[in-house]
């Protein structure tokens, strides 16, 4: 980050609260696999809030504002935006603390409950939040994060030539995910897009959302980057979560828990698919470091799903001979 911009931020902010640069103090938060950087700015009376950098020309800050509005006032927890500069690219928000959810994984009984309580916030956002003004999470935009996995994992990195059981396998799980009722989707409901704060669990980093699939961010947070849970405590969550959308009314009667799970193994073989491109593009295009290693997590993802998913046996066989020794071997050979 240049000087000259951090200047700017640091004077943008000090303004905001009706003070000079002198009696603020400004401090780096946390970043993440964007452009976005986060600053904690203290306040004389030592208050804070969070400073967001996301540079105009790389990051489009509208749609979280947009979206934070929205779901704030709808009484969700999300960082209050307190002021924008779209322009430049700052924006001044709540400061929801040091604890993303995954800090406070101590235990299996303490993970088991808090994933309870995200559950429940899900439940939560798809009840408050009207899915009408979201971008649509359609046939077109599930094909090209699909399409994420061949280019950039198997093309670009693996050098593997697409499997015969690709084409199929992609269809259908565009269509396991088509089948469902649409709601309002967080996108990256992953443990560390949740904070704890004020024992409450409040949603960041959801300018991605869209209207989707029912089951997704039950997917983000079941299947993400820091748990892996047994087939049988994933039945166990969506049981949870299944019985909640049908007392809300958000699924229907005629969708029965058997065909609602399996539909959620497709949505995550689906998500799995698309991180595992995902993070082979953030390593080889954006130069981001730390990805590559996560890969045998999500391939864990992929497989746990796909091992339930009768009609996508060739493609798993593929999976286990094929990609999981590729993807092994390539990791091996890496420099430390």
């Amino acid at each position: 980050m240049s000087s000259y911009r951090i200047n700017a931020l640091t004077t943008w902010a000090a303004q905001q609260n009706g003070l000079s640069e002198a009696d603020i103090t400004l401090s780096s938060a946390v970043g993440d696999a964007s452009f976005r950087r986060y600053f904690r700015l203290t306040l004389p009376n030592g208050a804070t809030q969070v400073v967001m950098d996301a540079p105009p020309e790389k990051e489009d800050s509208q749609p979280f504002v947009t979206i934070a509005t929205r779901w704030h006032s709808a009484g969700l927890p999300v960082p209050k935006v307190h002021a924008a500069n779209l322009a430049e690219g700052f924006l001044l928000l709540d400061d929801l603390g040091n604890t993303p959810l995954q800090n406070v994984f101590t235990d299996d009984a303490t993970t088991q409950a808090y994933h309870t309580q995200a559950l429940g916030l899900i439940a939560e956002l798809q009840n408050r939040a009207s899915p009408e003004s979201l971008p649509d999470y359609d046939s077109a935009l599930l094909s090209r994060e699909l399409d994420l996995f061949p280019e950039w994992c198997l093309g670009a990195w693996l050098k593997l030539t697409v499997p015969e059981s690709w084409q199929a396998t992609r269809e259908q799980l565009i269509q396991q995910a088509l089948a469902q009722p649409v709601v309002s989707v967080h996108r990256d409901f992953d443990a560390m897009n949740l904070m704890v704060h004020d024992q409450r669990l409040f949603m960041i980093d959801f300018q991605d959302a869209v209207a989707g699939p029912l089951s997704y961010d039950v997917i983000s947070l079941l299947r993400g980057r820091y748990c892996r849970f047994t087939n049988e405590q994933f039945a166990d969550f969506v049981g949870i979560f299944y019985q909640q959308a049908r007392r809300d009314g958000r699924l229907p009667s005629r969708v029965d828990l058997a065909t609602f799970l399996i539909q959620c193994h497709a949505m995550a073989a689906q998500r799995s698919l698309k991180v595992l491109g995902i993070f082979c593009r953030l390593t080889l295009r954006d130069q981001k470091r730390g990805y590559l290693e996560r890969l045998p997590h999500f391939l864990d993802h992929l497989e746990d799903s796909l091992s339930l998913l009768t009609e996508q046996a060739e493609f798993a066989k593929w999976i286990k001979l094929t990609l999981r020794p590729a993807i092994m071997k390539r990791l091996a050979e890496m420099p430390s």
